[in-house]
């Protein structure tokens, strides 16, 4: 999946970016954190466990 693509449905679910990271962009949805990796295409298992995560509510805690 490519990361624009990725990044829009992230925006859908009512998630923001918030940072860079080391090799990683921060996402947040103010309660929690999802981190999105910096490439152009992105591995379409590792896009949909953040979707899945970012739909659910279930983001990892920090940031």
């Amino acid at each position: 999946m490519k990361k624009k693509e990725l990044e829009k449905k992230l925006k859908k679910l009512g998630w923001w970016f918030k940072d860079h990271g080391g090799s990683h962009d921060i996402w947040t949805n103010g309660e929690g954190i999802e981190t999105v990796p910096r490439h152009n295409e992105i591995h379409e298992i590792t896009a949909r466990s953040i979707l899945r995560n970012a739909e659910k509510g279930r983001p990892k805690r920090g940031g």
